[in-house]
């Protein structure tokens, strides 16, 4: 595999946000095999002022420089947090070993199992109930002062994975770590989407089970073209999200009221409002067409089930008069909805 090399501009480009304790653990890994990290240091720009201030940061390209740098100067990819080195190529292969499965919970079952064979430090576990899917952490050593970068490495790994396997984003419903929230917390927000839970018994990552079901769509030649830059995957999170439109859905069937902007929606969804926008457009929809197709649907349903008056169910689908509701219901369907109602009768 071939490294990107970013240019200086390039390399210092974006937000700071990478905490430097995440470099200092790196370092660590350079003092277990006795190497001197100097050209590491130098390749990603980072200076020696930044490592001697607890509260530096780095961008998301000086990560990937200094991580991909070491991982082959070190012959590590697990950057010496295991017993054994993981030779150049290892999370390759095993990208490679569950790329052929029909659906992401295959892959990711492989993955976790596959995973055992590189190393028995850690065992990875995918659960899942009928609405939430969790993969889990099982520490089988102490990790040391490597446990946190560990940790959250692995998740971003498997996580970032997932994600371009489907070509698709995977909101979590939480992320939790076992041990107390660091003094750069806030840098965990643009690893992990969604709630942080600190402090419990395993490092563990959940979303919507329902993206378990969904066909990945890469094949070898994608995936040679992905380990060329494969690092940005643990840092950086990937936009695409194809259940997003399925999920504004739900939102707006569940609770129309209480969801009825785009600011409470892209707070639900964890998102800001311009990438909810930007994320629907990429789908091919948009936030109203949404609403009127959730407010067709109900209005359509309660003509058909119910004998309320027009006035009625104009209000409860959230229109102002019967005369708005049945201009826009005449737009969405061609029939009055007192001509929807009498010919869903004779059906």
């Amino acid at each position: 595999m071939k490294i990107y090399a970013p240019s200086g501009v390039e390399l210092l480009r974006g937000q700071a946000a990478t905490p430097i304790v995440f470099v200092r653990t790196i370092l660590l890994a350079y003092r277990k095999y006795g190497a001197d990290p100097a050209r590491a240091l130098e390749a990603a720009q980072i200076p020696a002022s930044a490592l001697a201030a607890p509260d530096s940061r780095i961008t998301a390209a000086q990560m990937e420089k200094i991580s991909g740098f070491a991982m082959q100067e070190l012959d590590d990819e697990a950057l010496g947090w295991f017993s054994r080195r993981l030779p150049w190529g290892s999370y390759g292969m095993l990208c490679r070993a569950s790329l052929g499965s029909p659906t992401l919970g295959i892959a990711l079952k492989r993955w976790c199992r596959h995973h055992r064979l590189l190393t028995e430090d850690l065992l990875l576990d995918l659960s899942s109930t009928r609405a939430v899917a969790t993969v889990s952490v099982t520490e089988q050593r102490n990790f040391g002062a490597m446990r946190e970068f560990c940790l959250v490495t692995i998740l971003r790994y498997l996580l970032g994975y997932a994600c371009w396997l489907i070509d698709s984003r995977i909101p979590l419903l939480e992320a939790r770590f076992p041990f107390p929230a660091p003094p750069h917390a806030e840098a965990y927000r643009f690893m992990f989407s969604g709630p942080l839970e600190f402090g419990v018994p395993k490092a563990a990552v959940s979303f919507d089970a329902r993206y378990l079901d969904l066909p990945p769509g890469r094949d070898e030649t994608a995936l040679q073209t992905m380990l060329q830059r494969a690092l940005p995957l643990t840092v950086l999170q990937y936009r695409r999200d194809r259940l997003l439109v399925e999920n504004v859905r739900q939102l707006l069937r569940r609770a129309p009221d209480s969801v009825s902007t785009a600011e409470h929606i892209a707070a639900r969804l964890h998102l800001s409002v311009r990438t909810l926008h930007r994320q629907l457009k990429e789908e091919g929809a948009s936030l109203q067409e949404l609403k009127d197709e959730i407010r067709r649907d109900l209005a359509a349903e309660q003509l058909r089930k119910t004998s309320r008056p027009l006035k009625q169910v104009a209000a409860v689908i959230g229109f102002a008069s019967e005369k708005s509701f049945a201009r826009a219901f005449k737009h969405w369907t061609g029939l009055s909805p007192q001509e929807f109602r009498d010919k869903s009768r004779l059906l």
